[in-house]
């Protein structure tokens, strides 16, 4: 039975062969005792990469993300982020279970959000209010549909940050997409933020694994936390190895992604059963249906055909490319779509 062409997430990816025998070749330590020689070439690499002073190597995204918000504030603090946010839609609650903080969620089209917007919703000095303690990012969006942030934003709102004694944090996880569709530096980014957290295992393709980037006083507490999070982990090199592979042989490769998610683009406008298509930048497409057509049926229908597909909610259809989808699959996926019938649902 022919394998269905997954389109539900970058994380479906699976390792390359070379990425593979990298990782069998990896030499390995004890990372908690700092004794893992492929991690620490993994941390230094990336940490050089941005420009930042170090970085530290974890099990997944939302670790890295969680490790951040508790190290930068206190509980009970508020933090400011969009209402699309991973750190509040996708992480089970974690800011407020781990760290004990309230959010202050902003609109902003696509995912992301203004200079402007943020400055008017820190909270004054005041004992009735929360304090304002951390402005988080993410870039891209992932709700939002991949959307990227242009510079210029990002700088206006560092110095928002530094005006108001913020911490200042990025989401990453697809930071690497945002890279290449702007091309812009990591550099650029490592001289604004406080803290930055990439994903190895969307568009890069690792098996397992994020960063956390900082300051050595950042983190020396990140580090604290992470063990107390249970993410010290012992000989992972191994999983260093394809991280490394990854960041040296993947980056580039990226704009593939963004050109089939542009090839699905035009599929779906196309298709008759198609309201709307946000814009698409990198790798994410999402789209909704016309009235009276139902998502789950659709979705269904579709798995059917052998593509498998996501809701995010609200009425948002998502397709993610990756390295394990290709060209001629993207395809084969426009040419079902196009056949879909208008009743489908």
């Amino acid at each position: 039975m022919k394998e269905a062409i997954d389109l539900r997430s970058d994380t479906f990816t699976k390792p390359t062969e070379e990425m593979k025998r990298a990782m069998f070749d990896a030499p390995v330590g004890d990372d908690v005792f700092d004794e893992d020689p492929s991690i620490n070439q993994l941390q230094e690499k990336t940490a050089d990469l941005f420009g930042m002073e170090a970085a530290l190597f974890c099990p997944s995204g939302t670790m890295t993300n969680q490790i951040a918000l508790k190290v930068h504030t206190q509980a009970g603090d508020e933090i400011i982020c969009h209402k699309y946010s991973h750190i509040y839609n996708y992480e089970g609650g974690g800011l407020a279970f781990n760290s004990g903080c309230q959010t202050r969620l902003l609109e902003g089209k696509g995912g992301l959000i203004d200079p402007k917007t943020v400055e008017a919703n820190i909270n004054p000095d005041n004992i009735h209010a929360a304090t304002t303690s951390l402005i988080s990012m993410e870039n891209t969006s992932n709700k939002g549909g991949g959307s990227c942030y242009e510079l210029n934003d990002l700088e206006e709102i560092y110095k928002i940050s530094r005006k108001h004694n913020l911490a200042y944090h990025l989401d990453g996880a697809r930071l690497f997409n945002a890279l290449v569709h702007k091309k812009q530096s990591p550099k650029d980014y490592g001289k604004w933020f406080d803290s930055i957290s990439i994903c190895l295992s969307k568009g890069l393709g690792c098996p397992v694994g994020s960063l956390i980037l900082g300051t050595h006083d950042f983190m020396k507490k990140a580090k604290r936390v992470r063990k107390k999070f249970g993410g010290g982990m012992r000989q992972a090199g191994y999983l260093a190895g394809a991280g490394i592979y990854a960041l040296d042989h993947h980056i580039d490769r990226l704009q593939e992604d963004h050109d089939k998610a542009l090839m699905l683009k035009r599929a779906l406008e196309n298709c008759a059963w198609v309201k709307e298509i946000d814009e698409v930048e990198t790798n994410i497409v999402i789209f909704y249906l016309k009235e009276g057509l139902e998502d789950q049926i659709f979705l269904n229908h579709l798995e059917k055909h052998g593509i498998k597909a996501i809701s995010m909610g609200q009425g948002k259809l998502r397709f993610v490319t990756h390295l394990d989808v290709s060209m001629g699959e993207m395809e084969e996926v426009g040419n079902i779509l196009s056949h879909l019938p208008l009743s489908i649902g």
